[in-house]
């Protein structure tokens, strides 16, 4: 891993903690918040691919469960991540590792549809499919009554897998991908 790798695993990983500044929206029915942080991680996978993105998730699990407050409404420490919201925050570097890996292999013929589809299956479905079974065993509650409660986050995330898809394809010619790629 070189330093520029280094240096922007840990820019991103500070701003998927900045992203946990914005308040949470609690639903109530479901014991996990909607937060900005999975922009972030569609946004390392996107920007970063498969590799770094991956590392600067795992960087932000570790600064958390060293007790940083970077989670969304300032939570950190061990307990979150053996709290209901521990699959989803656990989710994350794959999301990003397969998010990343998917971008790698369209780069060439990176469109916005592209991305949108990428996000949507890797950083949306997948945090759920791996999130909510395990938020269901903690809150010991069905894996059914957990997939069908996290189909809440859907709209939002869908909308965030937009955003980042635009951004994404604005940053292009800046991204260490297509640096890597042309090297």
């Amino acid at each position: 891993m070189t330093t520029k790798e280094m240096v922007f695993a840990a820019l991103f990983a500070a701003l998927i903690g900045v992203l946990g500044m914005i308040p949470p929206i609690p639903l109530g029915f479901i014991p996990v918040p909607i937060t900005a942080q999975t922009l972030g991680v569609m946004l390392a996978g996107c920007f970063l691919g498969k590799k770094t993105g991956a590392i600067s998730l795992i960087l932000f699990i570790v600064l958390v469960a060293l007790g940083l407050p970077l989670l969304s409404g300032g939570r950190g420490g061990l307990s979150v991540l053996v709290g209901p919201s521990a699959g989803y925050i656990l989710s994350w570097p794959i999301a990003a590792f397969f998010i990343g890996f998917a971008i790698e292999k369209v780069w060439s013929s990176l469109k916005v549809w592209k991305v949108i589809v990428i996000n949507f299956i890797f950083g949306v479905v997948l945090v759920s499919l791996i999130g909510a079974p395990i938020m269901a065993l903690i809150t010991h509650t069905s894996i059914w009554a957990g997939l069908v409660g996290a189909t809440a986050f859907l709209p939002g995330d869908l909308i965030k897998a937009i955003i980042v898809a635009v951004i994404a394809i604005q940053l292009k010619a800046v991204s260490p991908i297509e640096q890597k790629l042309n090297n």
